[in-house]
């Protein structure tokens, strides 16, 4: 059981990392985007060169879409029990429940909002832009507000595993303490 234990910590301390990996990156990316001082005019022609913001992003969005498998993947893991026949049946605590989707609502947003972000960090030449050969700048705050849901995503996700596992660990002593006393 300790064993368990320390796998449940070194998975809750990946993911927790992967998170901050992503907010820092957003963090990045908010400081590194295109400004409106960057914009190049030639007549109705305009452009933009690309920026470090879209590494930053690419970075955050696969460092938050792997946090966002592992977590669920542990509450998945005990949030399931197996009967004989092996099949699932789903016994996560209610907290458990709105915490997850949670997870889910603010990763939805978080990867709307940098993967729109990201797209425009990207180059814009001439002519060709970023929609309808017209420039777009990330807006201010962008990134910044993706940063807030990558804590608040990590964070609900994080708190609906440690209580799916503190669900299981109590079912799991249940079973044990049945077993020695039938």
């Amino acid at each position: 059981m300790e064993k368990h234990q320390y796998g449940f910590v070194f998975i809750f301390s990946i993911i927790l990392s992967l998170g901050l990996v992503s907010f820092l990156s957003c963090i990045a990316a908010e400081l590194k985007r295109t400004k409106l001082v960057d914009l190049k005019l030639n007549g109705k022609l305009c452009s933009l060169p690309g920026s470090h913001a879209f590494g930053f992003g690419i970075a955050a969005l696969l460092c938050l879409l792997v946090a966002q498998i592992m977590g669920n993947l542990i509450i998945c893991r005990y949030a399931c029990s197996r009967d004989k026949r092996g099949s699932c049946k789903a016994r996560a605590p209610g907290i458990a429940k709105i915490l997850l989707f949670i997870s889910w609502m603010s990763f939805g947003i978080a990867v709307i909002l940098m993967s729109g972000a990201i797209s425009m960090s990207r180059r814009q030449p001439y002519g060709k832009g970023w929609l309808d050969g017209e420039c777009y700048i990330v807006k201010e705050g962008t990134y910044i507000g993706s940063a807030i849901l990558v804590l608040v995503t990590i964070g609900s996700t994080l708190g609906s595993a440690f209580t799916a596992n503190t669900r299981y660990q109590a079912d799991k002593g249940q079973k044990i303490h049945a077993q020695v006393v039938g």
